[in-house]
Order: C-alpha cells, then sequence, then structure tokens
C-alpha cells in the first residue's frame, strides 16, 4: 500500500495541491471571517482538482494492471484524500492561532478559530468523506456526482452548524465568550472531532472496499 500512496502523492497529485493548505490557510489571518470557507477551499479546488487529474491520467486502468488488491488501492486513495486534509486543517490551525495574537480583543460573530472550532471542521470533512468515498467508489471512475452530494453536505452542516452559533447564546458562548477559555471543553470538543472524523473515514473506506470490489473495470 505504501507503494500506492506513493505513486498518487508524487504521479496523481499536483504539486501546486500542496502549496493550497498553506494558501488558503492564510486566509485565517483575516480578521472575523467566516473561517469554515478556509477547509471547504479542500472540498471546492483539492479533491475536484486530484480526481480529474486520475481520470485524465486513466490511473484506474493503470493501477489494476499493477500487482495490487483493490483493498490496497482503496485504503491507498483514502489515505492520500486524509493527507491533503490534514495538511489543509493544520495549516489552518497554525494560522488560526496566530489570529488569535493578533487580534485578542476582536469581537467575532462567526466562529473563532479556537480548538473547539477545529473540532467542527473535522466533523464537516468527515460528512464529506463518508459520502464522497461511498458514492465515489461505486464506479472508482465518475466523481461529479459524489461531489455534489459531499460537498453540498459539508457546506451545509457549516451553514447550520455557524446559524445555531449566531443564533444560540449558549453554543456562542462556548466558541466566542467565555468557553472559549475553557480548555478542558475546547479539547474534549477537538477530540470528539477528530474521533468522528477517524470513525467516519473508516467506515467510508471499508464502504468504498465493498463497493469497488463489485465494479467491473474496463
Amino acid at each position: 500500500m505504501y507503494n500506492l500512496v506513493m505513486k498518487d502523492l508524487k504521479l496523481g497529485v499536483s504539486p501546486t495541491l500542496f502549496i493550497m493548505p498553506l494558501l488558503m490557510g492564510a486566509l485565517m489571518l483575516v480578521p472575523g471571517w467566516l473561517y469554515f470557507i478556509v477547509i471547504l477551499y479542500f472540498c471546492w479546488i483539492t479533491i475536484p482538482s486530484m480526481f480529474s487529474g486520475f481520470r485524465a491520467q486513466n490511473d484506474l486502468i493503470f493501477t489494476t494492471m499493477m500487482p495490487v488488491t483493490r483493498k490496497d488501492m482503496v485504503k491507498a486513495r483514502v489515505f492520500v484524500i486524509v493527507i491533503l486534509e490534514l495538511l489543509h486543517i493544520v495549516s489552518a490551525m497554525i494560522f488560526g492561532m496566530i489570529n488569535i495574537r493578533l487580534y485578542p480583543n476582536l469581537t467575532n460573530h462567526f466562529f473563532a478559530p479556537h480548538m473547539g472550532f477545529w473540532g467542527l471542521c473535522f466533523v464537516m470533512l468527515a460528512i464529506f468523506n463518508i459520502i464522497f468515498i461511498s458514492m465515489y467508489y461505486k464506479t472508482a471512475y465518475k466523481y461529479g456526482g459524489a461531489m455534489f452530494a459531499s460537498v453540498s453536505a459539508a457546506m451545509l452542516f457549516a451553514g447550520v452548524a455557524q446559524w445555531i452559533g449566531i443564533q444560540n447564546s449558549f453554543v456562542s458562548d462556548i466558541f466566542n465568550g467565555t468557553g472559549a477559555h475553557n480548555m478542558a471543553l475546547q479539547t474534549s470538543i477537538l477530540i470528539t472531532g477528530i474521533v468522528i472524523f477517524v470513525v467516519f473515514t473508516m467506515i467510508a473506506c471499508q464502504i468504498g472496499i465493498k463497493r469497488f470490489l463489485k465494479v467491473e473495470v474496463q
């Protein structure tokens, strides 16, 4: 599987997509912005660019000709997706910490980039993964429908979560008020988000494997 991961990273992923996390992460320095958008750029740009590249290179046919199992093909591709997701979110978190130091007294109408917010971002990516990976491996070739459904679901989650954060004073206090300085609370939200991300992605991988085994590659 290691060789499959390296194949994707070296041949299938454009070098530009490794710079994107840094460029998009820098948007965290915009004061008072809707920071969910920074992570959504992964869904809007990175994934469609990467999978259109795989399709243009006829990667599916090429990879199935290699002495590898379909199970490893799915696991490797999911691993590459997760690597890029982590690059995006870690880069954004670093710039988010700078944001908090630059604007300590800023009144945020949207979620501020405290640890709890990143927990929500992990949940958003978990939703994206379980829908995109599951749908994509119905064919392992067509990605348009999977993209539309997964991006829509991720945006819906972000929109609803942010709306609740604005309308509900209790939630607003957790992410922007006194709760933002409660390290135990913020850490628990972040850990919960990470656990959901891991579980959903593992489930998506298993569903993808089962579906890909039924695909007739031509």
